[in-house]
């Protein structure tokens, strides 16, 4: 997801720089946004290294003069799909302390620059278990959570600043490399898996990875400069209720 939303930025005319712990992911994708006439560069930087990260912001503002978007979509290993009376604490608390922390330490490195700007864009990507009571989601349920809550009171601070802090809901894109992957090893158990998660949805459909890029496209720009503290959801409305027992020939 992060190379699609950097790839959707650059299609709109944002000088991309790409940040991850293997430099050779981050540059293929730079070097595929470059094949496609626009503007990347990739580094080596671990998110959860505070001092690796404003090091890299400190190069960024040297060489392109601002920080206009900043965003996070580093991932972890989660333990899910078990009953949390049969989940370790270790494995419970893994992404709610590696996410939360990594998104502090970026968002937070990129609103001390944009504060002196007195401009930018602070994004964040959550998941439906961030709005709803969602079961056998484990630690990533508090973490999606967390990261809302944090998202809504860095926006109000920031904002006095000219700072938005926007963050995006999603409900899972099946044609995400997580997906992917699952279909590859497993296409009969993920086909139930998607047709359940495409009935918990109002639209009974699931948002592709270009509903989230578009949505983070609008959201840093000029047409979106009065939304902040929030969470959109893309989720189609899962969210929003119960929606598995609604089907076209009624109950």
């Amino acid at each position: 997801m992060g190379g699609a939303v950097a790839k959707a930025f650059a299609a709109s005319g944002v000088k991309v720089f790409l940040t991850g712990r293997n430099i050779g992911s981050v540059q293929k994708v730079a070097d595929e946004i470059a094949a496609d006439g626009g503007t990347a560069y990739a580094d080596e930087v671990d998110s959860l290294d505070e001092k690796a990260v404003n090091d890299h912001l400190a190069k960024v503002v040297q060489q392109a003069g601002t920080v206009d978007i900043s965003f996070n979509a580093a991932a972890c290993n989660v333990v899910q799909n078990l009953p949390m009376t049969e989940i370790a604490v270790d494995d419970f608390m893994l992404p709610v302390t590696f996410m939360t922390k990594t998104r502090f330490i970026t968002a937070i490195a990129a609103g001390k620059i944009m504060m002196k700007q007195g401009s930018g864009v602070i994004l964040s990507l959550t998941a439906t278990p961030g709005g709803i009571g969602y079961p056998f989601t484990a630690g990533f349920a508090p973490a999606c959570a967390a990261i809302e809550s944090f998202s809504r009171n860095l926006a109000a601070e920031l904002g006095i600043y000219g700072v938005r802090v926007v963050n995006i809901r999603s409900a899972g894109s099946p044609d995400s490399q997580v997906f992917k992957d699952a279909i590859v090893a497993n296409s009969k158990a993920m086909e139930p898996i998607l047709r359940n998660m495409e009935n918990d949805t109002m639209l009974k459909k699931l948002p592709l990875m270009e509903d989230i890029t578009n949505v983070a496209v609008f959201l840093s720009s000029h047409l979106a400069g009065k939304i902040t503290g929030v969470t959109v959801d893309v989720t189609c409305g899962t969210t929003a209720g119960l929606n598995y027992r609604a089907s076209a020939g009624g109950f």
